[in-house]
């Protein structure tokens, strides 16, 4: 796959229609969470689905509501000045692999294609707000390597070409 060079409204909204489709899914499977629970049931196991539920359907309402303002820009509805300081998509709060172990294996896969869409729109958010410009590979390799080791950025060794020295 092309990497997008820009965002526009085709995009967008084949994206939105995607959520909608998953928001659905992800509401018929938690909404069964609100209900009395069922003599014998494992309280670990409800308190999974709900603590899930409430991550994953949070996350759902933030991709909707990135997507949304996406949709007013291209509108006219919102500026890109608006949409730049107000539309970040909010970081993603991961599932807790242990209650994952304790859903159904649909559940977690419904969760999973959850997170993955989150990621594939926090990765666009990024290069939109980036202008889509394309790093260098050695500045990219240097930031994952700040990222591994914590080094601060100020404290970067900045590399030099060789070349013959110079009397």
């Amino acid at each position: 796959m092309v990497p997008a060079t820009n965002l526009s409204r085709p995009i967008i909204e084949a994206l939105y229609s995607e959520a909608l489709v998953l928001a659905d899914d992800v509401r018929s499977v938690f909404a069964l969470g609100t209900r009395e629970p069922a003599t014998g049931e494992n309280a670990m196991v409800r308190l999974a689905l709900s603590t899930e539920g409430l991550k994953t359907t949070t996350r759902m309402m933030h991709l909707l509501a990135w997507l949304l303002n996406q949709r007013a820009y291209f509108s006219g509805e919102m500026s890109e000045n608006q949409v730049r300081n107000h539309g970040a998509l909010p970081p993603d709060r991961r599932s807790d692999i242990a209650q994952l172990l304790l859903l159904e294996p649909e559940t977690r896969a419904l969760i999973a294609e959850t997170e993955a869409m989150h990621s594939r729109i926090a990765r666009l958010d990024q290069s939109w707000r980036q202008q889509f410009a394309m790093g260098s590979p050695v500045r990219a390799f240097q930031d994952r390597i700040d990222r591994e080791f914590g080094q601060p950025q100020d404290v970067r060794i900045e590399l030099r070409q060789s070349g013959p020295r110079q009397r």
